[in-house]
This record gives C-alpha cells, structure tokens and sequence, in this order.
C-alpha cells in the first residue's frame, strides 16, 4: 500500500483498480511542473494543441502584457526596471484573467510555470476555486539533474549564454528542487499529481503523457492520480 500523500508513479499499478470519485464533465484543467531543461514547454503546448485548450505560459504571459501596455502590464514594468521580478499578487492577477476568458468559452487550460511555490500554490488554489476552475491534474515531469545540466550546458553552448555555467544551473536546480518539493507533495495530498518519466524522447513522453490524459478523460469516473500511463499505451 502506498505512503499517505505520495503519489502513484507511473511504473506502479494500484492493486484494488482505480479509486472513483465524481464524475469529470469538464475539459482538461492541467498545471505543469518540471525542472529547467525538461521539455515542459515543448509538452505544455503540444497538450494544449491536442486538446484545444490554452496554453498559459506565464514568461510570454508577463511579455505580452508589458508589450500591451496593460495596467498590469505597466506594474510589471516598474518591478523589472527596478531589477525585481514581478509580485506574486500581479502574476495571479494576470492568471485569473486567463481563467475566466477560457471559463467563458468553455475550456480548460495547461498553466505553465506557476506555481513554483508553496505559496503561490495556495493562493492559485484560493483563486481557481472561487472561479470553479480547480485544475484536475499536475503533471510532474521527473528528470535527472545530470542530464538537465547536459541539455541546458548545451543550449547555453548553441544560444551563446556565458552566464548558464554548471555551478549557475545547479544552483538553479537546488532552489528548485527546494521549492518545489513541497508545491509537489500538496498535490500528491490532493490525489491530482501525475509524474511521468521526462528524460525519454519529446515523442515517446508526449506519447505517455496524452495517452494517460486521454485514458482519464475516456473514463470520467477515474482519479488521475492513480492512472497508470504506462497501462493506457501497453
């Protein structure tokens, strides 16, 4: 049996089937959770594109309304030009925004980049209840921290970023890992965390990822935190 608030990863099989609860009548509401250099927005948006949902990323997000000159917009702006980065309170702000547009027309939404922490995650949840728009999974994409800085010494290589040394990425890892760990385990206690194997090919985790979504989707009554991914593609 497994430990009270972790999640089922996706090599184990719950041995009773999957636990019910209510049924989902809604479209796919989907945080996104991973490390630097682990293909989250490369995933984001090709389950966005599958499923016909937004794709909110929070860094085009805070661009496109610096771009716009939006009031939020402009409160980004004094932040940045202050060397600060953007209050929780305005990102949230921008969020919720994003929520209500895609409840209006009916959809859901893959938010990409938010929360990163344990505040911002309870606050997220404070906000997306209140606008009855309660994500229904948070899909953590699990990668090794070797192969990370692999991949992101290589980008800094190609896109010619000096400053993206190993001990930089690392640092950056470790405050991850830090603040994410207990963003990961509120999940899990909420029965919505989704951890697949993010260090395979972009295809084969796209693959796991949308046939395990659709495998929760097609049978309504299923907790996605005790789907098996590897059992909707075998």
């Amino acid at each position: 049996m497994p430990c009270p608030g972790r999640t089922k990863q996706h090599s184990d099989r719950a041995q009773n089937g999957p636990r019910r609860t209510t049924a989902r009548r809604h479209p796919v509401r989907l945080l996104m959770i991973a490390p630097p250099g682990a293909g989250k927005g490369t995933q984001a948006s090709r389950i966005a594109a599958h499923f016909g949902i937004p794709h909110i990323a929070i860094g085009d997000l805070l661009r496109s309304h610096v771009a716009r000159g939006t009031d939020l917009g402009r409160a980004v702006r004094r932040h940045l030009d202050c060397g600060s980065l953007a209050p929780d309170d305005i990102v949230l702000e921008m969020v919720r925004e994003e929520f209500i547009a895609a409840k209006a027309t009916g959809v859901g939404y893959v938010l990409d980049g938010y929360p990163r922490t344990p505040a911002q995650a309870e606050t997220l949840s404070q906000m997306a209840a209140e606008l009855g728009m309660a994500p229904d999974v948070a899909l953590h994409l699990r990668a090794d921290d070797d192969e990370v800085v692999r991949r992101l010494l290589s980008r800094a290589a190609t896109e010619h970023r000096q400053d993206d040394t190993e001990p930089v990425i690392r640092r950056r890892l470790a405050l991850y890992h830090r603040l994410t760990s207990p963003v990961l385990d509120r999940y899990a206690r909420h029965d919505i965390l989704l951890s697949v194997d993010g260090m395979r090919t972009p295809d084969q985790v796209t693959t796991t990822i949308l046939d395990a979504l659709e495998f929760v989707e097609a049978m309504p009554s299923i907790d996605p935190a005790l789907v098996d991914p590897v059992a909707a593609v075998s």
